[in-house]
């Protein structure tokens, strides 16, 4: 009888111990164990970027641009292979609402021009992340990969900086240096990269976008024409287009005039920031 009335007795002692414990397990959790999904309910989500669409890559660029930039167009006689010149083909894409673009070439007497134009609408699919700020990472990835070069006045520090290192250079030495300076300066500038103007070279682009840059490269073709090829970057809210613009001449001494097709790319790159602010 005894053995009886000692177990009920424990078992009543363990019954009141769990209730206490599982009454200050709840209590606590409902002051300090909010659940992962509590935090972002209260953090705000990043905004969506401005655009929500892409215009169709192929009519976006005017004929009065296309006969501006691919003057072979006006030299086709047939009117059916015109309108094929003016329509461009269309880039290979597996989500049009996030990218497309679109492809000219046409050969004229005095050269071969090519035109090519693509959109991609960045979108973040991180709630942390806006559509904007993921374009701008984007973007600054391809403005550094194009390697821009520095401000030439980087060259004046130098120069002044070895001049006054060397005042008490002996009057044959000063001479050969001059000399020497004369002859390297005027071997330079013979070379392409010096002959190009400065506000000619490649560089960041103000008024254009949210931000811009413009590339200018001059290479050999297949054959001993150079080929110059212009590129203009620029980003828009969410949306990043490039413009790539490339010449090469008929004549095999020909060199494309850097001026004119930097020209033609960023007035076509203004008309399109005007489509889409638009």
């Amino acid at each position: 009888m005894q053995r009886k009335a000692y177990v009920p007795g424990i078992a009543a002692l363990l019954a009141a111990l769990l209730a206490g414990c599982t009454g200050g397990s709840g209590s606590k959790g409902t002051a300090a164990d909010p659940k992962p999904g509590d935090i972002s309910v209260n953090t705000p989500a990043a905004q969506p970027g401005k655009y929500r669409t892409l215009p169709e890559a192929c009519a976006a660029v005017s004929h009065d641009s296309l006969d501006s930039l691919l003057p072979g167009i006006r030299e086709i006689t047939d009117q059916d292979r015109r309108d094929t010149a003016y329509e461009g083909q269309a880039t290979l894409t597996y989500d049009t609402d996030r990218r497309v673009g679109c492809g000219w070439k046409v050969e004229s007497t005095d050269a071969t021009d090519h035109l090519s134009v693509d959109f991609e609408r960045v979108v973040s699919y991180d709630n942390a992340v806006s559509d904007d700020s993921r374009a701008q990472d984007i973007y600054a990835t391809e403005e550094t990969a194009a390697d821009l070069p520095e401000a030439s006045a980087s060259a004046t520090p130098s120069g002044s900086g070895s001049a006054t290192a060397t005042p008490s250079a002996t009057p044959s030495t000063s001479a050969s240096s001059s000399a020497s300076s004369t002859s390297s300066a005027s071997a330079s500038t013979s070379t392409g990269p010096s002959e190009t103007p400065a506000d000619l070279q490649p560089r960041k682009l103000s008024g254009l976008g949210d931000e811009a840059f413009l590339n200018d490269k001059l290479n050999s073709g297949s054959s001993t024409a150079q080929q110059r090829t212009v590129t203009v970057v620029f980003r828009t809210s969410n949306v990043i287009v490039r413009i790539e613009y490339a010449e090469q001449p008929a004549a095999s001494t020909g060199t494309p005039d850097s001026k004119e097709m930097q020209d033609k790319a960023r007035n076509l790159a203004h008309k399109l920031v005007d489509r889409f602010n638009g």
